[in-house]
Parts: structure tokens; sequence; C-alpha cells
């Protein structure tokens, strides 16, 4: 009789456990992410939200992870927290889906300029997870063959064009100074630090603004005398792969640049400086690449939701993924981290991708409402301009016309 009475007890409590689980399921990206992400759960959010009930599991989605999460949010069936980029944010705020964080979360502790890359109209979507911004990662042996002094945080357009040209001049044909990507990923940096607004009144774009053409007219003065080089001219497709041939001084790339290299090209010894300042304005421009965790406005768990991203953006998970050399933290107080002090040349890139997210004219890397067309007219520009086909003034001309058709559709 007492066994069955205890075994009736314990089904009732097994029962009642169970009623009162919630599971958080979180979406993110595939590939590495899957990996960490998985760690950080069972390092940091298990331990803490066990004894609450709460069961947290990871769905990365593969593939293309903006498509693949629009599709589960139209449907309700996305996760309670999610991986929201600042890059198409005006798209998921647009669909009522996001859960505006106001009152909820903290700011405080994080970088103000990564806040404000998650607010639209005073409603703050997401809290950063993490961020890069692009730095000038440098070879050191060219600069030295070359008798030139290194770039540094000091340096203006002008500075730092005469020293890419003097290593071009020192070492010969074969060698460049710079990297030169045909695209707004990097060229954008150079516009901002102008001052020049991505979008003006209304939304709309001016190519013809001064301050866009002094950018575009130094960045693509560069091919001018091949100081500069495109990647395509040297069989690759980015600035790692510039910097790996050992024949390019210097490439505009962001902290993901240092695990390439090293398991790339470990011999090659490079620094990191600041991107330089605009001559004019005394100001550097930047983008803030970054990622932010979201909450779906339908989840039926809101309060754990919200503890979870808590814990995701805590110190203790950021202190973490900083000295894996994951990723760049997005809150204030770790830029007096024990890691920026190390001399190694990875630590250093990270302390200055950090230092990046508030020196100067900072923007999130956006595309704004109507997504990653807006930057095709520019990079087309780029291009016709850095390969020789068109005059700068042309270029831009016709970037204009297709910018105001593109923006009037």
């Amino acid at each position: 009789m007492k066994k069955a009475l205890y075994l009736g007890l314990a089904l009732l409590a097994a029962s009642a456990s169970a009623q009162s689980t919630k599971t958080i399921k979180i979406n993110g990206y595939g590939g590495t992410d899957q990996t960490l992400v998985n760690d950080l759960i069972n390092r940091f959010v298990k331990p803490q939200l066990a004894k609450e009930g709460v069961t947290v599991v990871y769905q990365p989605l593969q593939g293309d992870y903006n498509k693949a999460l629009t599709t589960l949010l139209a449907a309700n069936t996305a996760g309670d927290v999610m991986y929201l980029p600042a890059e198409t944010l005006d798209g998921f705020v647009a669909t009522g889906k996001i859960l505006p964080l106001n009152g909820l979360v903290s700011t405080a502790p994080f970088i103000k300029s990564l806040n404000t890359a998650f607010t639209r109209n005073g409603k703050l979507y997401a809290i950063a997870k993490d961020f890069n911004t692009l730095t000038l990662v440098y070879n050191k042996d060219l600069f030295d063959e070359a008798g030139v002094a290194y770039p540094n945080n000091n340096d203006t357009w002008s500075s730092l064009a005469n020293k890419l040209r003097q290593v071009k001049q020192k070492l010969g044909s074969d060698y460049y100074g710079l990297c030169l990507q045909p695209n707004w990923d990097r060229f954008g940096a150079f516009a901002f630090a102008t001052g020049w607004p991505q979008f003006g009144p209304g939304g709309k774009t001016n190519l013809a603004d001064p301050r866009f053409a002094e950018a575009f007219g130094w960045y693509t003065s560069l091919a001018k005398d091949r100081v500069g080089v495109q990647p395509s001219q040297l069989s690759t497709d980015w600035g790692g792969g510039c910097l790996k041939t050992g024949r390019v001084a210097a490439a505009i790339e962001g902290g993901w640049i240092v695990n390439f290299l090293r398991d790339n090209a470990p011999n090659l010894k490079f620094g990191t400086a600041l991107l330089p300042k605009n001559d004019k304005t005394g100001k550097r421009g930047n983008f803030l690449y970054t990622v932010g965790w979201a909450i779906n406005s339908g989840t039926k768990n809101k309060a754990a939701a919200l503890k979870v991203l808590n814990i995701l953006t805590s110190p203790q998970v950021q202190q973490y993924v900083l000295e894996q050399g994951l990723a760049i933290p997005s809150r204030t107080s770790l830029v007096n981290s024990a890691y920026f002090q190390k001399p190694e040349a990875g630590a250093q890139n990270a302390k200055l991708v950090f230092q990046g997210a508030d020196d100067g004219y900072v923007r999130a890397f956006t595309f704004g409402p109507k997504g990653p067309d807006w930057a095709k007219p520019i990079n087309e520009a780029l291009a016709a301009v850095l390969s020789g086909q068109k005059s700068a003034a042309e270029a831009l001309k016709k970037a204009q016309a297709d910018m105001t058709t593109f923006q009037s559709r």
C-alpha cells in the first residue's frame, strides 16, 4: 500500500515539474556560432536557470539567416530569443515581431553607439552581443624593408597615403600600398569621416554631396598610380587574401582577419592602427558590424526570455568570449580587460577594434529599409573607377541617378 502511495506521489511530482518547465528556444547562425552558443548555454545559462525550471535550446538557422528568420516570424514559429543583425534591423522592426526592450533591460553598461545601432524612433530592439569595427592592418616586414614608418593612430588621409606611396616606390611594381575593395562595406567608413550622412531628409541618399565626392575621390585616387590594388587583381576577394600574398602593405579589415592570418600566413608580422582621420574634419569614420540579442514579441515566456538575454550579455559571458579570441564584447567596462594589454598582435588588434566603436563618426553597417541593393550603385561606381573604366565624376553622376531610381520604387 505504502509503495503504491509513494509511486503515486512521485508521478504527481514529476507531472507537476513537467508542467512548470519552460523551454526557451534561441535562433541564431549556424557554422561556428552553433558550437559557441551551445557552449555559452551549457556554461552560463543552464546553471542559472535550471532551478527555475527553464530549459534552453539553440536552434541555428542554416543558409540565409534573414530569410529564414523572416519566414519563422511570419509563421509565429520563431524562437523566443534570437540574433538580430543591425544591417537588417529596419525590415524586422517593420514586422512588429520584435519586442522593444525599453524599461526591460538596462542599456547603461553597453557602448552607446551600439545601443544607437539597435534603436529606432526611441525604441531599443536588441542588445549587442558583440561587434566589430574596421582597422588598418599592415605588414610590418614590408614597411621595414621600405624604410617607411608604420601607420599609426595619428595618421590622416594625407599622411597615410604618403606612407603607402613611399612603400610602393621603394619596393617596386610587384608591391602595393593598400588593398582597395570596390565595396561600400569598406569605403563607407571614409565617407562617414567627412561628416556625410548616409540618409538625409526623407530617408534619401545624396551621392552628389561634396563630402561624399571627397571620400570617393581620395579612395579611388590610390588606384591611379597603382598604390592601391583590388583583391581580384591578386586572385583573391578580400583584404586578408591581399595581405596573405605578402605583396600588399595594408588592408582595411576588422578583427576577423586575425585568425585568418594566423592560420594562412603564420610568418607574416602584422600590426594594427586605427583608420586615418579626414584632413578637414579631423575625424575618422567607421562602421559598427554588430548582431544583437532580441526577443520575439510573441513569446509566451517573456520573463524567462529576458533572463536568458541578460545572462548572454552578462560581464561573465562577454569576458569569456573575449578571452577565447572569438569576438569583441559590447560592455564599456571591458575596455580595462587585461586581454587588451597583451602585446600579441591579435590582442592589440582587438583593442583597436574596441576603441573604434566610439572614435569619430561611427555608424551601424546598414542598408536602410530597402535592403542590401541600396549599396549597388556605390559598388558599381567604385568598381568602374578603380578599374579605369570611368572617371570619378562620371561614375558618381550615374550612381546618383541609379540611387534616385532605386529609392523611388
